[in-house]
């Protein structure tokens, strides 16, 4: 058991920094409320009332009076992608464009800022946004004409291409190109359309030049002025290809991460477990202060809304559909045990209920093959679950990772899923209580670069599933979580998952300073009013990163 707090007589030094006056929710189960923090050298040295913690001023101290504001542990976003997140920000912006005039003109200044032969890559075009059939590759061509052009839409599971970037990509606009899974074409012509999903998307997204070093380095420069604003000190980076890692490590070595970060390598399905070699190398060599690569991400499925996430019964819209498997199960389980063998964090895409069981059944092979060791996989998102597999988490071990911004009712995501799964199976969409009760531990992410990375909007969104604020009935009301069990997912639960357990994710003495200070006590806000409050500090190892408004 943690000690509770550290008297004067016992620090070895006066304190850096004494926050007092504040509403400390410890997420220490030995002492869950504190009035004050007293941090030295980095690290937690007193966790206790103000009488004590101001027992350990010294001449150099700062003392921050909180007047009642609340302290909690540096959030974690347990599954995001920070840096080709950011990159979107020094791309095409179409996000929130709302027809297809206001999405002309933004293409067009794109490409008209663009160096000669350059390709033109953006994201963020909503399928709302056209007039049914409005997205062809004639209507890209006519603004962009001159150079390949491939704009991914809102969720990144989609891309809209120009004849340019078809024909650079191997496939042949007059529609001669042998079939390949995702690629649109017009029902009377057979041409394609330009509407890419699946390998054709990919494809097409592997001609698109790699960003530069420099842009890299940029991208997560802002990725981590977002998270520090929204009070994230630590981010699981869900998806990240060499380059990235690469470009983590060099801003870990130069002292420019302001957040811990845990990168997954990604998982190929077209290679077997002697891609893990690569993985073990790149893993060892990167390994620095506040950067480490040990956790990997397989991509077992795609969408409900494309019905690309794999059913275990077919879609209720589309009953010849009922999505595939991104990776044949032997393969897969090849891969897991393999991973699992070499002590890597398995972080796994499982959206469908025939995709999640398909992760747990390969969890479980690799633990019958392995043997008992302490593992802390994950499966996440879990839009679906079958009521049979919700006790093979706790049995197992497998966290639950969630992403609460897609509960909310009232939106056009929740309406392709209501009508994609039928009501009989959209009860057990996103069924977190369901897995708490059968002693799943969850986890919270945002999956940004969707709508926000804020924790507080995720914190809401999870009690209420309802939209910020309310104004619509809540989405499976039984599903609603509490205050306390959400502030783990996005504290000490995500740290223990990330292995950061021994470090961060509690208010304890000992513990690395990663903290946020929020302008109120949530437990005293309404729950939608969450995403009104505000952050005032965010601290990572006891360095102010984030400073909003005044905290005197």
């Amino acid at each position: 058991m943690r000690k509770s707090g550290l008297g004067p007589a016992q620090a070895a030094h006066p304190a850096d920094l004494i926050l007092t006056g504040g509403a400390v929710y410890t997420l220490d189960k030995a002492k869950p409320w504190a009035r004050a923090v007293a941090i030295a050298g980095g690290r937690i040295v007193y966790v206790g009332d103000d009488r004590h913690a101001r027992r350990l001023r010294g001449s150099g101290t700062q003392i921050v009076d909180l007047h009642g504001q609340m302290v909690l542990p540096g959030f974690h976003d347990g599954h995001s992608h920070p840096m080709s997140g950011a990159l979107r920000l020094l791309q095409c912006r179409l996000d929130g464009l709302e027809n297809e005039s206001a999405i002309g003109a933004a293409v067009r200044r794109c490409a008209a800022g663009l160096e000669k032969d350059r390709w033109l890559f953006g994201n963020g075009w909503s399928a709302k946004a056209f007039a049914q059939g409005g997205l062809t590759r004639e209507k890209l061509d006519a603004l962009v004409p001159d150079r390949p052009a491939l704009l991914r839409n809102e969720d990144g599971y989609a891309g809209w291409a120009n004849t340019k970037a078809l024909a650079l990509s191997g496939i042949d606009p007059d529609g001669t190109a042998p079939a390949i899974a995702g690629l649109a074409r017009d029902p009377r012509s057979g041409k394609p359309t330009g509407l890419l999903t699946d390998d054709a998307f990919a494809l097409v997204r592997s001609h698109v030049p790699p960003p530069s070093e420099a842009e890299y380095r940029e991208a997560l420069r802002r990725a981590l002025a977002i998270a520090n604003g929204f009070g994230v000190t630590s981010v699981f980076d869900a998806s990240a290809k060499p380059a990235m890692l690469e470009a983590y490590h060099a801003a870990d070595r130069a002292g420019d991460l302001t957040a811990r970060i845990v990168a997954a390598q990604l998982v190929d399905p077209a290679k077997g477990p002697e891609q893990v070699d690569d993985f073990i190398a790149l893993r060892d060599r990167v390994r620095g202060v506040f950067f480490h690569a040990d956790a990997a991400k397989i991509f077992l499925d795609g969408e409900f809304g494309y019905h690309t996430a794999a059913l275990l019964a077919p879609y209720s819209d589309a009953p010849d559909e009922r999505g595939h498997l991104l990776i044949a199960k032997d393969r897969l389980a090849a891969i897991v045990r393999r991973l699992d063998e070499e002590d890597f964090l398995i972080h796994m895409h499982a959206m469908g209920d025939a995709a999640v069981r398909a992760g747990l059944d390969a969890l479980a092979e690799a633990m019958a093959a392995n043997g008992s060791r302490d593992r802390r996989p994950q499966l996440a998102h879990l839009g679906l679950v079958d009521v049979a597999d919700i006790p093979r988490f706790a049995r197992l071990g497998v966290t639950a990772n969630i992403q609460p911004l897609w509960f909310q009712s009232g939106d056009a995501a929740a309406g392709e899923t209501d009508s994609a799964l039928g009501p009989l199976r959209v009860r057990w969409n996103f069924p977190v209580v369901s897995l708490l009760k059968a002693g799943a531990r969850i986890v919270a992410g945002s999956d940004w670069p969707g709508p926000t990375m804020s924790p507080l909007d995720g914190i809401e969104y999870a009690m209420t599933r309802q939209p910020l604020g309310g104004g619509a009935l809540p989405r499976q009301p039984g599903q609603r979580i509490s205050l306390a069990a959400i502030l783990a997912a996005y504290t000490r639960d995500a740290a223990w998952a990330a292995r950061e357990d021994a470090i961060d994710g509690v208010i304890a003495p000992g513990m690395h300073a990663d903290l946020v200070v929020l302008e109120r006590n949530l437990f005293a806000v309404d729950a939608h009013e969450i995403h009104t409050v505000r952050v005032r500090l965010t601290l990572l190892d006891g360095k102010m990163v984030y400073r909003g408004g005044e905290t005197r």
